[in-house]
């Protein structure tokens, strides 16, 4: 279960870190700092390379989660505190596949195009999303610590 536990939390701190600086740092960053173009350009390059570790972090954080819970014997044994965190991971992943096939996809295409406002609505889409996302992930994060806290 250790080694399950170690794969989860650290596919989580790779996704989380990696939403909470893009969102808070990088994005007000880049907004004030570049033109449109560029800044576009600079999303199109850090998601191609964040989205590898996001696929690997997905992965790890499913399978160690549904490995924890095969150690516990069956998802009916499972704490509440368990199933809210894999319904609220679900929905992460879910909105995460979602970015990457329509509005990173967009976004992309946008920047090849040069077709900037395109570009921007992709980006602005994607940012409401990551927001959830992260928001979602912050909820999903308390609840694990509080779950094992009363359990």
């Amino acid at each position: 279960m250790d080694l399950a536990r170690l794969f989860h939390v650290l596919g989580s701190i790779v996704w989380m870190g990696g939403m909470f600086f893009a969102y808070v740092a990088l994005r007000p960053a880049a907004a004030t700092l570049l033109q449109p173009a560029e800044r576009l350009r600079l999303w199109c390059a850090t998601f191609q390379r964040f989205f590898v570790w996001v696929w690997v972090s997905v992965a790890a954080i499913l399978a160690s989660g549904l490995w924890m819970i095969a150690l516990m014997g069956s998802m009916a044994s499972a704490p509440v505190h368990v199933h809210l965190m894999l319904a609220s991971g679900i929905v992460m992943m879910a909105v995460f596949v979602y970015i990457f096939v329509a509005p990173y996809r967009l976004l992309q295409r946008a920047v090849e195009a040069q077709d900037w406002p395109a570009g921007g609505a992709a980006l602005g889409r994607i940012r409401r999303l990551v927001g959830f996302n992260l928001a979602l992930g912050l909820v999903t994060v308390a609840i694990g610590i509080a779950g094992r806290l009363f359990a």
